[in-house]
């Protein structure tokens, strides 16, 4: 271990707030702390910088060995430099919202954690240091962020139902959206395959299963192309 923290930059740290989408709920991956400060809290997962890291690598890095969780979908939410936001020492850290469809990925728990779970947004346990304000913070730009880009698609398994997908972005927003005028624009932008086959879920009234067509997302893109729900 000793090794190990030789090569940490001891003041600056990496925070993430992962989110998935599970039964119509939108949900928080928290790590259980198995060492101090705040040893046996559940937090969101974290660590120190490697002084040969840039930013992302590290943040992709954490989350795997914290979580289990990798190769996912990440974005930068911005910097939290409260001067007591650490108790044994100033840290600084640099925040970051992961998205990932909860189905996708086996749990374990990692260095300095003792569990791994999922915990709906509306039934978080009191999180320490700043990381309720790390949350929120998160919340509010993937609420903006998923209007103008398709990265709700991340939190959806690769075949979805349309009412599936807008009830997360329902769940995202925040709102009830309009049936007809959210189909309406989906259909227009022309970025949704849809498939022969229908959800087993609800026999009674089956819908069909639709896929993100990603290469037409970026052909779009290149001629400029805007996102926009």
């Amino acid at each position: 271990m000793s090794h190990i923290l030789k090569d940490i930059i001891k003041n600056l740290s990496i925070d993430c707030v992962i989110f998935g989408f599970e039964k119509e709920s939108l949900e928080v991956l928290l790590i259980k702390r198995a060492i101090n400060p705040f040893k046996g809290k559940w937090a969101l997962p974290g660590g120190f910088i490697l002084k040969e890291e840039n930013v992302e690598g590290a943040a992709q890095r954490i989350l795997k060995v914290t979580t289990g969780v990798e190769d996912v979908y990440l974005e930068e939410v911005g910097v939290f430099d409260g001067i007591n936001r650490y108790p044994f020492w100033r840290v600084f850290t640099i925040a970051h919202f992961a998205l990932v469809s909860p189905e996708n990925y086996f749990l374990k728990p990692g260095v300095d954690t003792s569990a791994v779970q999922w915990f709906k947004l509306s039934e978080l346990p009191d999180l320490p240091f700043d990381h309720n304000e790390i949350l929120q913070a998160s919340l509010s730009k993937l609420r903006t962020r998923v209007r103008y880009r398709p990265i709700g698609f991340e939190l959806l398994p690769e075949k979805f139902t349309l009412p599936k997908l807008q009830k997360l972005y329902e769940v995202i927003l925040g709102k009830k959206l309009d049936k007809r005028n959210f189909r309406k624009k989906l259909m227009k932008m022309n970025l949704l395959k849809k498939l022969k086959e229908k959800d087993n879920e609800n026999i009674r009234r089956a819908a069909f299963l639709y896929r993100f067509d990603k290469h037409s997302y970026n052909k779009l893109k290149e001629k400029g192309f805007i996102f926009e729900l």
